[in-house]
């Protein structure tokens, strides 16, 4: 399971410990990743996504998943995430579709 957030692409950062007396030992700064289950709200489904505490709090800002989905860039977005971000477009092309 790679420490990658799938809606926002962060990942791993490289830095240095630098003690009292400034020796730099090399570590990793890992994201702060959780498991969870977002809703959409034009799918009615749910989707269990593993992403970055600040992706979370970025998805209640822009109000849901449908939402931040439509905004975001698909080079960020893992694979797992396109796909709901192509059947929330595909939902919602026929949810108009059938308002006309």
């Amino acid at each position: 399971m790679s420490r990658v957030c799938e809606l926002t692409g962060k990942g791993p950062m490289t830095g240095n410990n630098v003690s009292h007396a400034n020796n730099k030992t090399r570590r990793r700064f890992l994201p702060n990743l959780n498991d969870v289950t977002l809703t959409s709200e034009k799918t009615g489904r749910s989707y269990s996504l593993r992403i970055s505490a600040s992706a979370l709090r970025t998805v209640d800002h822009r109000g849901g998943l449908d939402e931040f989905l439509a905004k975001s860039k698909d080079a960020d977005l893992s694979p797992r995430a396109l796909k709901i971000k192509k059947e929330i477009a595909k939902s919602s092309d026929t949810a108009a579709n059938l308002e006309a």
